[in-house]
């Protein structure tokens, strides 16, 4: 699930580049999930499903959730922490993308998480102060 999908990044490209995945990208804003209905069947995206809800209105379970920057990890965490699956898959959990010292944001969370710095992985100046956060769903 793509929470806070907006125009449909990452949900869109995701789904792109994993055809055989099926991808749920919600948005509080109507008009920002149409748009995304309209790319999606532009593209012939058929394992594209654009919701106009809010995130903790969900009840369907996911292996992942994405977002990015919606709100501090603390609130998010309580929008989307019954939405997963209880597998056991060391890699199935929350990938959030966020900007700056994450540092506090993490610790005022509870959660354990992984930092990834996409400036090892990007060279744009972009990407210098971005951060992928990784929380395992076993631990969320």
């Amino acid at each position: 699930m793509d929470v806070g999908t907006g125009g449909g990044l990452p949900g869109l490209p995701l789904a792109i580049l994993f055809p055989e995945v099926k991808f749920h990208l919600v948005d509080s804003i109507g008009k920002k999930i149409r748009v995304v209905q309209e790319i999606a069947h532009a593209l012939h995206l058929h394992n594209v499903k654009a919701t106009h809800t809010r995130a903790e209105q969900v009840t369907e379970k996911y292996d992942f959730i994405v977002s990015r920057a919606v709100t501090r990890l603390a609130e998010f965490h309580t929008w989307i922490q019954n939405s997963f699956k209880r597998a056991n898959e060391p890699e199935h959990g929350l990938y959030y993308l966020k900007g700056g010292d994450l540092t506090a944001e993490i610790a005022e969370s509870g959660l354990i998480a992984r930092q990834f710095n996409l400036s090892d992985y990007f060279t744009e100046n972009f990407f210098e102060t971005k951060k992928v956060v990784f929380v395992p769903v076993t631990t969320i």
